[in-house]
């Protein structure tokens, strides 16, 4: 088999594999603008007529404006914390030698490995004690827990990669560490910012678990949790407006990673030059 021939069987696969992954996705904004009775029809309408009616029904559904709301105030403190808290934590691990730095690295790793469900009730107990059970101060602390980590990793791989004689130039020149810090390091770390927050982002507007957990009352509850209570009038799934809210519930993540699309490429690839 030539090159030329085994190039086209792997783009061929390539196209296979984004087939499969985006056909969800499509499924589900397709069904969001179809009428109830294509939704219904046993024979599958791929080119739908559009139509709005299931996104004003899902936006007139109780609690919705008030869960988004909930959910863009989790999200936005949960990000603005994980990324300044892990930035330092970064700076410290990166350039600075101190005792215990090693096993801090490997336990940043471990507390990775943990599976969520196994912390519920611990996390649940530690919550009820100080009354953060069904606010959402304790759904922050949570997620900053399991958000922390993850940034505090990936943002050390951004900093290593920067060389250190640019600092001691600076500083050679006249410039305070501190100068140096905010004239140098930051500016060139910023893309590996911008790329951890939508990860950071992402993460958290997805969660599910722990928000479902955690907050009982409906006025208090995150957007996921409340596509999980999506029910029509009668009783039964109303799958055009569940499709339409699923749709809505995407959209902010989506606008986020298009707003910083530019610094993401560039930040990626600057994190992996050393780990």
């Amino acid at each position: 088999m030539t090159v030329r021939s085994r190039r086209s069987v792997w783009n061929l696969v390539a196209l296979a594999l984004f087939a499969l992954m985006v056909f969800p996705v499509f499924w589900m904004i397709s069904t969001a603008f179809k009428p109830t009775d294509r939704i219904n029809s046993l024979t599958p309408t791929w080119l739908p007529r559009p139509t709005l009616s299931h996104f004003s029904a899902a936006i007139h559904t109780a609690f919705f404006w008030t869960d988004v709301k909930n959910t863009l105030i989790i999200v936005s403190v949960t990000v603005a914390f994980s990324i300044a808290l892990a930035f330092l934590a970064a700076v410290a691990l990166a350039k600075y030698r101190f005792t215990g730095r090693k096993l801090f690295i490997v336990l940043v790793i471990g507390i990775q490995m943990l599976p969520g469900a196994g912390l519920i009730i611990p996390l649940y107990v530690v919550l009820a004690r100080y009354h953060l059970v069904n606010t959402l101060r304790g759904v922050i602390v949570t997620y900053v827990t399991f958000v922390l980590p993850f940034c505090v990793w990936t943002l050390r791989g951004f900093i290593l990669g920067i060389p250190r004689d640019l600092e001691e130039a600076a500083m050679v020149d006249g410039s305070t560490r501190l100068g140096a810090f905010v004239k140098i390091l930051l500016p060139l770390v910023a893309p590996g910012l911008v790329a951890t927050s939508v990860f950071a982002f992402i993460q958290a507007w997805n969660e599910y678990l722990f928000a479902r957990i955690l907050l009982n009352d409906q006025g208090k509850q995150t957007v996921t949790v409340w596509l999980s209570y999506f029910l029509g009038t009668s009783r039964s799934t109303d799958w055009g407006a569940l499709m339409a809210g699923s749709t809505l519930t995407a959209i902010p993540a989506v606008v986020f990673f298009l707003l910083v699309q530019r610094r993401i490429a560039f930040g990626l690839t600057a994190g992996a030059v050393r780990g």
